[in-house]
């Protein structure tokens, strides 16, 4: 990997014919860095295509730039995780004009660029097309996480009677009456599940809509990718926490379409916030996850994901403890705040014009996620000496009203901006990643303190 004025290539000593794009220069070739040549890496070097997961935990290192790789490698020096090197969703990528070709190749060159040969997946997250998740197949990703969210039903809304004739006009109700109703179902570690009729109209007519399309999904993946792949679902997005009734009913119903779950991201209680710790009650989500792992043991040994996983570090140690070795967490937003932290460092005038950029954006692009922010207690960047701005990525709303601007600040000039000062401090940039990002692993676990 070498770098020519502010773009970088791999340089080959003589010409290859895999690689279908080659500049001739002094002494070799270049290779753009680019999804063709990320094919034709691939083809060379099999250890830097994506690869399904091992057996044990695994992270998801979210990158919304296209240049946090090399940081997230130097991370998993000494980590015993399993590594999603490419993670994106599509709405990520709508937010900051990326695809997930260009996801995927800035992965791939970033552990390229590092000697990373150890192996990593690539995740196409919360799909919600069909379409989507196919495109992402042809590409090489071995991971998809389907995201049925608009399609389940809020429920609590129904009345008694709205509930019932819901039910009943569901294709499948009697089946699911004789098969649910009346049966005692033993879950080792928790005890006994047995369902109601409401209880039964309710899971049925909340989720019946998601369990079809997750199973389309899977089916048409199955299709196209006849080798394997991982499928995760993602009920984490509901409205209400995923109760362990709900989750048993849901993963069987899938089991009984064909659909082999990898991992499965409920909903918990609590507060999961973006950029900030967990808000709730450490034994209430401890109560819950073991709920949970019960069920996943029982039903097939797949992986309990923690979405929104960036800087929950209260619930890494009980999530570590209580999984045994079955959890995946998934971090994006982090890496983004690691980038304007060195920004904030090396280049304050942009920091101080980034921070009261997503001041202005932070009403639109909050709607849709989940925040308590005070914008009262936002600090005011003017008023902050330089060396005072990093503070505004350690207080809370603060860090909630940098992370979410994310697509607005990259989308413009002061992304352009944030990259080419990325770039020139390379090495800060990876240093601060890796001790970020260290420490999320750390706190789960699978890394040891130095």
């Amino acid at each position: 990997m070498i770098r020519l004025r502010d773009e970088k290539f791999l340089f080959l000593s003589q010409p290859v014919s895999a690689f279908p794009e080659l500049l001739e220069v002094e002494g070799g070739y270049l290779a753009p860095c680019d999804s063709p040549t990320v094919r034709a890496l691939g083809t060379l070097l099999p250890e830097f295509r994506p690869r399904r997961l091992p057996p044990g935990p695994s992270f998801g290192f979210g990158d919304r730039i296209g240049l946090a790789t090399p940081g997230h490698v130097r991370a998993l020096s000494g980590a015993e995780v399993f590594p999603i090197l490419a993670q994106q969703s599509v709405r990520e990528n709508a937010r900051t004009g990326r695809n997930f070709a260009e996801v995927l190749a800035s992965a791939v060159f970033g552990a390229f660029q590092e000697g990373y040969a150890e192996g990593f997946g690539a995740d196409a997250d919360h799909l919600k097309s069909v379409k989507d998740a196919l495109v992402a197949a042809e590409l090489g990703y071995t991971f998809f996480t389907c995201d049925p969210s608009n399609l389940v039903v809020p429920v609590e809304r129904l009345s008694h009677d709205e509930l019932v004739a819901r039910f009943r006009a569901l294709p499948q109700a009697k089946e699911l009456a004789s098969g649910y109703l009346g049966r005692n179902i033993p879950i080792k570690g928790l005890g006994r599940i047995r369902f109601t009729e409401q209880e039964l109209a309710a899971v049925a007519v909340k989720y019946s809509r998601a369990v079809e399309f997750a199973a389309e999904m899977y089916a048409a993946l199955r299709e196209a990718l006849p080798q394997g792949f991982d499928f995760e679902l993602s009920l984490d997005e509901a409205a209400s926490p995923t109760s362990p009734m709900e989750h048993y009913w849901v993963v069987s119903e899938l089991s009984k379409r064909g659909v082999e779950l990898a991992s499965l991201a409920p909903r918990f209680g609590g507060t999961m916030e973006k950029a900030v710790d967990y808000r709730g009650s450490l034994e209430v989500f401890r109560r819950d996850l073991r709920a949970h792992i019960a069920i996943a043991r029982v039903l097939g040994d797949y992986r309990i994901s923690l979405h929104s996983g960036s800087d929950k570090f209260s619930l890494y140690p009980v999530l570590a403890r209580e999984a045994g070795g079955l959890w995946h967490v998934k971090t994006a937003g982090t890496s983004y705040l690691v980038a304007l932290e060195v920004a904030a460092r090396h280049a304050p005038d942009l920091f101080r014009r980034i921070a009261a950029f997503s001041l202005e954006r932070f009403d639109e692009d909050r709607a849709t996620y989940h925040l308590s922010t005070d914008l009262a207690r936002v600090p005011d960047p003017e008023r902050l000496a330089d060396g005072e701005l990093p503070q505004l990525l350690e207080q809370e709303d603060s860090r909630q009203v940098l992370h979410v601007a994310f697509g607005s600040v990259l989308t413009g000039p002061l992304g352009d901006e944030l990259r080419r000062v990325l770039d020139q401090h390379e090495e800060a940039h990876y240093q601060a990643l890796a001790r970020h990002l260290g420490r999320h692993l750390k706190a789960l676990g699978v890394k040891e303190s130095e």
